[in-house]
């Protein structure tokens, strides 16, 4: 087996709090480390991280925090010189500079792992650079997409990308899984608000909920604003631990997986919550975007639904076997395509790809 050194200089893996990517850097970090591979990440040392730390020294690979660029520089230039592969994710802080550097000292394959695609082209195009320029896509021998599809050629033919590559997000078996216990709510949904979401939070959730006085739900989730007006049979919850997130799947007869516009538009971008819940065995009700048949069969693995009819159609008459069935049948395609596992294999993989492959 060949054994890579990999540098990545993510947004934070010591804290999760208010932030999707330390789960997924955990996660991959892990499975790159148990397969053999060196890791080093590299994490922006910024108070409200600081402050919030739920894993301050992960047990893989190492982890070093840095408080300014000089320092980064400074400290950690030998490594990032001396690795076979040198990750820049997205929502790093001072990323577009970050990378001007990566790319000038990397000798080995300097990437960028957007855990943001939709929403970073859509930065772009408003000239919103932070922590990638238009310009650097094409110094990056290989551009990992948390979105697949028309996009990876959109980024290779306008962007000028060598290798767009797809790296979907995935679950960790380890954390997610079924834990059989007794269901609080009927339809539930964990996700921060944001204003593209909430018109299908409202259409998908609160309003069956008005119209379905005996059901029980929930909503989990910061940045609610005061003024919504929660029906009495809706619970509200402004935080959710990660810790919690498993039993939080569990208790739920289904769950509801609400898209961000920029990501509905794209197609091909399946969050993370997607996984965790079928992982958990809790069988997902989802807003419909291009792209979600290549990952589950639609009546089969997950339900499509656009109208608050349909859902409660689902949460009233879909009987229990069959509930169970799609949960089952959801939870074994994911843990057999989606894991931590899988995502880090797919990685080496471009990597190792890369050191025969020339450029285009």
């Amino acid at each position: 087996m060949t054994r890579l050194s990999i540098v990545i200089l993510g947004l934070s893996i010591t804290s999760s709090w208010g932030n999707g990517h330390a789960t997924t850097y955990r996660a991959l970090v892990r499975e790159l480390v148990a397969a053999g591979h060196d890791v080093l990440f590299l994490e922006h040392d910024k108070p409200w991280y600081a402050s919030h730390r739920d894993l301050p020294d992960p047990p893989w690979g190492r982890t070093g925090l840095y408080a300014t660029r000089d320092e980064l520089q400074d400290r950690f230039a030998g490594d990032v010189r001396a690795a076979d592969l040198v990750i820049v994710g997205s929502f790093v802080p001072e990323g577009a500079a970050v990378g001007d550097w990566v790319q000038r000292e990397a000798t080995g394959t300097a990437a960028f792992y957007d855990i943001d695609t939709p929403v970073t082209l859509a930065r772009l195009a408003r000239g919103e650079h932070d922590y990638l320029r238009p310009d650097q896509v094409a110094g990056y021998g290989l551009y990992l997409s948390f979105t697949g599809g028309p996009t990876l050629r959109r980024l290779e033919r306008e962007f000028g990308s060598p290798r767009a590559r797809v790296l979907y997000c995935s679950v960790d078996p380890h954390l997610y899984f079924t834990e059989p216990q007794e269901a609080a709510w009927d339809l539930g949904y964990m996700g921060t608000y944001s204003d593209d979401r909430q018109p299908g939070v409202d259409r998908l959730l609160l309003q069956p909920a008005r119209e379905w006085a005996q059901g029980r739900f929930i909503v989990a989730g910061p940045q609610y604003p005061v003024s919504i007006q929660w029906p009495g049979n809706v619970e509200y919850r402004p935080h959710l631990p990660p810790a919690e997130h498993r039993a939080f799947y569990n208790r739920q007869r289904f769950t509801l997986n609400i898209t961000r516009a920029d990501m509905v538009a794209a197609g091909w971008s399946p969050s993370v919550r997607l996984f965790e819940a079928a992982a958990c065995g809790v069988p997902i009700i989802s807003d419909r975007w291009e792209g979600l048949e290549t990952l589950f069969a639609p009546g089969r693995e997950i339900v499509l639904a656009h109208t608050p009819a349909e859902v409660l159609a689902v949460l009233r008459g879909m009987d229990e076997d069959e509930r169970q069935a799609m949960a089952r049948r959801a939870r074994a395609r994911i843990l057999a395509e989606h894991t931590a596992a899988h995502r880090a294999a797919q990685l080496v993989g471009y990597a190792l790809d890369l050191q025969v492959e020339p450029a285009r």
